[in-house]
């Protein structure tokens, strides 16, 4: 593929395929921030009706996601959070088997989160260890003391970094669209896998969108007529990623809305 943008990490392989994904409820058979949100901030229940507000468009993601870790940030420090998450988050029981598939096949993957990058890079070395994950791309949100010259791990000290000013606080679509715009010829096959409120600024941008079985995302694409297929774990994914790689299906064969 030549010299590439230094903007454009993912290239530096000259892949043929790229995989973005979500991180939480995707990569993680729970989502982090939830689960902080149900047990350590202001419950299930105000959760659910933020996501609901969200998905109807009635409010940006980024406000309702500030309000749910405030509600967590009232309560524990960040350093608890981390040894919570380590405690009770869990794998995708298919993850491994496609991260090291899609690094025999130099598919690059690159974590696009609306979380915050200290805690996925912590639960990643948790479940693969830290040489595996240390080249790994996060693109994600940061975390800060809330006061100058705070303490993150103390109770009511740290709050979120959005990574940029959308109303996503991380808008999914502005790291895959410079890919996407690559020329014919340059432009590998671009998939991307997610679950929920945070992806939907992603779902239109690549060729091949995995939405996890009965969770919004595939809601969102219904009703936005957004091609997708969906999959219940990642040997879903591997299967149909292989299936595509090995030229058996077409991407454009293998977006056939609700499978499972």
């Amino acid at each position: 593929m030549g010299s590439q943008p230094p903007n454009l990490p993912a290239l530096a392989s000259s892949p043929k395929f790229i995989f973005f994904t979500d991180f939480d409820g995707t990569i993680t058979q729970q989502d982090s921030n939830d689960f902080l949100t149900d047990n350590l901030g202001f419950g299930a229940a105000q959760r659910k009706s933020h996501n609901h507000d969200v998905l109807t468009l009635k409010r940006h993601f980024r406000d309702s996601f500030q309000e749910m870790l405030d509600s967590v940030g009232q309560n524990a420090g960040f350093d608890t959070c981390i040894s919570t998450l380590i405690q009770n988050i869990t794998l995708d029981e298919g993850f491994k088997a496609f991260f090291d598939y899609a690094g025999a096949m130099n598919i690059p993957i690159v974590i696009l989160s609306g979380g915050m990058e200290p805690i996925i890079r912590a639960l990643l070395v948790n479940f693969l260890g830290e040489e595996k994950t240390a080249s790994m791309q996060i693109v994600s949100n940061q975390v800060r003391p809330r006061l100058e010259g705070g303490d993150i791990n103390q109770v009511g000290g740290w709050t979120i970094v959005y990574h940029d000013d959308s109303g996503f606080g991380h808008d999914k679509s502005l790291e895959i669209r410079p890919y996407a715009n690559l020329p014919v010829g340059e432009r590998p096959v671009l998939f991307y896998a997610g679950d929920g409120v945070s992806d939907l600024s992603a779902a239109k941008e690549t060729d091949l969108l995995f939405a996890k079985a009965g969770k919004d995302l595939v809601a969102y694409c219904e009703a936005q007529g957004v091609p997708f297929t969906t999959f219940t774990n990642f040997y879903d994914i591997l299967d149909e990623v292989k299936a595509i790689v090995e030229g058996r299906i077409s991407v454009h064969d293998a977006a056939k809305g609700n499978k499972h």
